[in-house]
């Protein structure tokens, strides 16, 4: 009977994992399904050029793993159900599409997450977001729809809120951007890039707000803690990321934030037969602290899970990667931005790279993922690793 591998997601994590699980088994034993609900291949580090009305190319999911082995079911996930080894999912027409149960034996769960609303009255009903592809398109339009001498709004200083300014004060030099920070802009830089990053925001012409809470979003300002109004035109809301309810519905042990609390193998510490990936993962670094949500650390906890897994299967050891953050990739528009080094405790060193060279690095890193997307299974051995008979998830031999 083959072994039933169920995926939940098609993100940076999902994906990845799913070409490397079928890239090292064997079809004959195992069995790897895709659930997902959107059919396309969704390149969230890019969204806030989509959003800014740049055109990107989608990748159907369909394409992406053909010949792979790897069955895509277009669904909504709905429940999991740990105890039964089942995943209930919901579509909107189609074959695919139909209400039904997936049993697995071993589920790797890679959802990812959404926008934090932090309960701030308004920002649910008036703000946009670039954490979807849905949401950026919703954004494009209305920012299309803005005049000359329009008003934008983007809260947050964190990365997110950063590359989302920026690109839109470069793609719309027509209208007014400005950007809320709870802190410092830039505060986790080092002096250095911290003041390469306010030139970039001078030369863009962005007003920053610095030291402002925003407390309630209306649908033409934004109010802060001590009462001043914001001009608004479109607020675009980017004070952080959450995850949905669903793991810790499930049973699953979650972590105050909702994510998945796993070994150092991705493992789930309360359900043996349930990986985690990404940023739905609460998986803790080499420096003793939960990885932040990245496309980074889907990448790292991807490996580990797949690594996992196969060596579950087949009686190997697992070769685990270290989980250390190495950095901060700022994009500032198309032709500038920063990176910056930080040191094992995540605190930013005196080293930065910034500018055009950094520029044209992070977009070699935005190609190298979406050329790794193309090809999941690039270099797939000839022979690949049969299953023995599984031995308990507590069994698996991990490498120092």
């Amino acid at each position: 009977m083959e072994h039933r591998i169920v995926v939940l997601g098609a993100g940076y994590a999902g994906a990845f994992a799913a070409g490397n699980l079928a890239r090292r088994l064997s079809p004959a034993d195992t069995e790897i399904t895709v659930v997902n609900a959107a059919p396309d291949f969704v390149e969230r580090m890019r969204l806030h050029q989509l959003a800014s009305g740049q055109d990107l190319a989608f990748r159907k999911l369909t394409d992406v793993f053909a010949g792979t082995g790897v069955r895509l079911r277009l669904a909504r996930v709905t429940g999991v159900d740990p105890e039964r080894g089942t995943v209930a999912v919901t579509g909107e027409d189609g074959e695919d599409g139909e209400d039904g149960e997936l049993a697995y034996d071993t589920l790797l769960y890679a959802l990812g997450s959404s926008v934090a609303h932090h309960g701030v009255p308004g920002v649910a009903e008036y703000a946009f977001d670039v954490t979807g592809r849905s949401s950026a398109l919703r954004l494009r339009e209305r920012l299309a729809g803005l005049g000359a001498g329009g008003t934008v709004l983007v809260v947050g200083e964190g990365l997110t809120g950063i590359e989302t300014a920026t690109e839109f004060a470069e793609s719309r030099p027509d209208l007014s951007v400005a950007l809320a920070a709870r802190g410092e802009l830039g505060a986790l830089l080092s002096p250095r890039a911290r003041r390469h990053l306010r030139r970039a925001f001078d030369r863009l012409g962005i007003t920053v707000h610095e030291h402002t809470a925003v407390e309630a979003v209306e649908p033409a300002r934004a109010i802060t803690a001590d009462g001043t109004s914001l001009p608004a035109d479109v607020t675009v809301w980017s004070a952080g990321f959450a995850v949905h309810p669903l793991a810790a519905a499930s049973g699953l042990e979650v972590a105050e934030t909702g994510q998945i609390v796993v070994d150092r193998t991705m493992r789930s510490v309360s359900h043996p037969d349930v990986y985690a990936a990404g940023d739905c993962a609460y998986a803790i670094g080499e420096n003793g602290l939960p990885l932040p949500m990245s496309c980074a650390s889907a990448g790292f906890t991807n490996m580990r899970a797949t690594a996992a897994i196969v060596a579950r299967l087949t009686g190997g050891e697992v070769p685990t990667t270290a989980l250390k953050y190495h950095g901060n990739h700022i994009s500032l528009g198309r032709r500038d931005a920063i990176f910056q080094m930080v040191d094992r405790d995540a605190r930013s060193t005196s080293w930065y790279l910034g500018g055009r060279t950094a520029a044209l690095l992070k977009s070699g890193v935005l190609k190298g993922a979406g050329w790794g997307i193309d090809h999941p299974t690039f270099g797939m051995p000839k022979r690949k690793r049969r299953l023995t008979t599984a031995p308990d998830q507590a069994d698996v031999r991990v490498a120092a």
